[in-house]
């Protein structure tokens, strides 16, 4: 990992088409601005890993959820057809 210290408006180049600005510093936070090509998504770290917990979760099934699925799907198709 580089670490650098960078001030108010100076940048930090990542190869030849990204560039990191510092926008603005305020106590604790920073705000910088990024470019890059169409074709490289930005993403916040934290919202890439809320979404993958979430995913994990929505795909993950319970110790019954198999068995309760069958059964409704049994009662399901024992219905008598409307006329």
């Amino acid at each position: 990992m580089l670490v650098l210290t960078r001030k108010r408006g100076e940048r930090v180049l990542i190869g030849d088409d990204i560039i990191i600005t510092v926008i603005d510093v305020r106590g604790e936070g920073v705000r910088i601005g990024f470019e890059a090509p169409k074709g490289i998504p930005i993403q916040r770290h934290e919202v890439v890993a809320a979404v993958s917990e979430a995913n994990l979760a929505a795909a993950s099934t319970g110790a019954g959820d198999a068995d309760r699925l069958a059964d409704l799907l049994k009662r399901t198709s024992e219905k008598p057809a409307a006329e």
